[in-house]
Parts: C-alpha cells; sequence; structure tokens
C-alpha cells in the first residue's frame, strides 16, 4: 500500500526545512547561453553550525564532484545548508555559503573550529555555457536568503534550471511521504537518463546525445535517526532512482544525503556523554521509512519532468518538457 503524501508534497513538509531558488538565464549570443542556478537546502530555521543536525550520504556512483561529504561520513553531522549547482561552480557557491555562514556566526574559524559546507552538482552543459562560470559567490548568498517553508518551485528553476532528464527538461523536484506521526520529504536534481529508459512512460528513442548525466537527492525527514540509521535512508533512495528507469550510468554522479531534524547537537556542549532516543533498527517504522525514502525519491523526479517547462539553451538548443499527463 502506497503512503499518504505531505501537505505540500514536498520536502518542506518536515517541519523547518526551507528551500530557496536564484535562477540565472541570459542569452548572450548564438553560441552561448546563460541556463544554470543555485538551489539552497536550509535544515532547520537557526543556526546550523551552532545547531547541528544527524546525518548520512551513500554514494551511488562516484562520478560527481562535492564537497563536505568525507566529514559527514565521518562525524555524522550536518552543520550548514546543503547547496545545488552545476559541476564548475561548486567553488563559487562553496565560497558564497562560508561567506553566509561567516557573517551568521563570529565565532566560526575565530573562537571555535572550521565549518564544514555542503555543495553538490551536476552537469548542465548541454544547455549552459558551463565555462563562463556565470554563478557567483552572492548567488550562492542570495539563495540562503531566499529559503522559505511552504510549496517548493519546481523544474527548470535554481540549480536545475539548465538539466536534462531523460531526454526532457528535468530540474528540482520534490515529494514527501507521512509515516505514522513522522514525515519523510525528498528533493532531486535531475539530469541523467535517456527516454527509452523511462520506466513511468512510453517515450520513443531521440538523438540528443548528453552526458551520462548526474542526479542529487536530498532526504529530509523529522523521525529521531542517528547517523548510521540515516545512512540505510540514503541507500534507499537507490531503490527510487531505479524505479524511475536509471542505469546509473558510467558517468553519472548519482548521490544522496539524508538528515534528521530531531535530537540536534550542540556545537558548545562540553558534557563527556550525550544521550537521546531513535527509532529502533528492527521496529516496523523503519520499514515504512525505508518505503517512503523509495516512493518520495520516484516521485520528486517525475516531479522534476512534470513541472520544467520547455528549455532554449546554447549552440540553439532546445529540450522540450515531457509529455507528462497529470
Amino acid at each position: 500500500m502506497k503512503l499518504t503524501k505531505g501537505t505540500y508534497n514536498a520536502i518542506t513538509d518536515v517541519h523547518g526545512v526551507n528551500v530557496g531558488h536564484v535562477t540565472l538565464y541570459e542569452q548572450i549570443d548564438e553560441a552561448n547561453t546563460i541556463c544554470t542556478g543555485v538551489t539552497a537546502i536550509l535544515p532547520h530555521g537557526g543556526n546550523t553550525f551552532q545547531e547541528k543536525l544527524p546525518a548520512g550520504c551513500h554514494v551511488i556512483n562516484g562520478f560527481g564532484k562535492t564537497t563536505g561529504l568525507v566529514q559527514m561520513d565521518e562525524l555524522g553531522l550536518l552543520e550548514s545548508p546543503i547547496m545545488l549547482t552545476n559541476t564548475f561552480s561548486v567553488g563559487a557557491v562553496l565560497q558564497g555559503t562560508l561567506d553566509y555562514m561567516l557573517k551568521a556566526d563570529k565565532t566560526i574559524g575565530d573562537t571555535t573550529s572550521t565549518i564544514n559546507i555542503v555543495v553538490g552538482e551536476c552537469n548542465d552543459s548541454y544547455l549552459n555555457s558551463i565555462r563562463l562560470q556565470a554563478v557567483q559567490r552572492e548567488h550562492a548568498f542570495e539563495a540562503i536568503k531566499r529559503a522559505a517553508s511552504g510549496p517548493v518551485e519546481q523544474g527548470a528553476v535554481g540549480a536545475g534550471k539548465g538539466m536534462v532528464c531523460f531526454g526532457y527538461k528535468g530540474g528540482i523536484g520534490s515529494s514527501s511521504r507521512i509515516v505514522d506521526q513522522y514525515t519523510v520529504g525528498c528533493l532531486v536534481l535531475s539530469n541523467f537518463g535517456n527516454r527509452e529508459d523511462a520506466l513511468f512512460a512510453d517515450w520513443a528513442t531521440n538523438d540528443i546525445e548528453t552526458p551520462d548525466g548526474s542526479i542529487m537527492i536530498i532526504v529530509a525527514t523529522d523521525a529521531p535517526l542517528y547517523d548510521r540509521q540515516l545512512k540505510r535512508l540514503a541507500k534507499r533512495a537507490t531503490a527510487g532512482l531505479g524505479r524511475t528507469g536509471s542505469t546509473i550510468a558510467n558517468g553519472s554522479g548519482d548521490i544522496a544525503i539524508a538528515f534528521s531534524t530531531a535530537n540536534r547537537q550542540a556545537h558548545t556542549e562540553k558534557m563527556p556523554l550525550t544521550a537521546y532516543s531513535f527509532i529502533r533498527d528492527d521496529h516496523p517504522i523503519m520499514n515504512k521509512l525505508f518505503q517512503a525514502v523509495i516512493e518520495a525519491t520516484e516521485e520528486a523526479v517525475i516531479n522534476s519532468l512534470h513541472y520544467a517547462e520547455t528549455t532554449y539553451g546554447r549552440k540553439g538548443r532546445v529540450i522540450s518538457k515531457a509529455p507528462i499527463i497529470d
């Protein structure tokens, strides 16, 4: 039996999670078009450095250029917004996010430790003149400032502006599921696959020669889980991705990050012991949480196509909106 969707059917159904976009689109000349952007996922409304969240990540296929996952895997904590952009803009977005966090917290790198910024990417160079490196540090700053709760703008927006999925226009997609008193939300940056691969539609093969592509999958929940369990949730995103028809190609960077808004960990805590409650691995609710991740990931990919619009890019290229019927 399928699970119930949240109010907005989006990652923001997890209380405290906010999403913001900055979209860049400008046709410069016949050869060059800026068609890209930045998306920010804020895990809660406070200072994520001072109130860290348990988190886990899973590299489905490692053809990607992320930052921050090594420390997340080691310590099991998220202490920054999760930022998404194109491949060549990871550095600028990291710098802009760092600027934002340093302004928000004067202790970072001074009276306390440095900060681990998490940035993920996909390659939008089919539509976007990626060599122009149009995304600047201020765009990351602005995406964070624009982050809000409620309905999430999806499709060809933010980091998804130049992305291609199953040969049609992809980008940002989101979905959510309710599990007893808990919520699981997912947001994806979709940029993978050929039309004939899609399992949810009968699309004819086309001759668009795009790179193997990638996907970033962000899973949020308010269920009380710790980092090892969140890594298990991140792994289940693979099943949701597979349901859409992804073959997880050689050149595809497929990465999932999962975090919980429960059991925040204070940066300034000095006590040698920390105690909190979490769901037992063998409790039936864990299987429902796994199901929620799989369903929400699958639908988030489909929504990234459903909400996108036909987009004109560099060298006269055009990627059409997918013929998905409500």
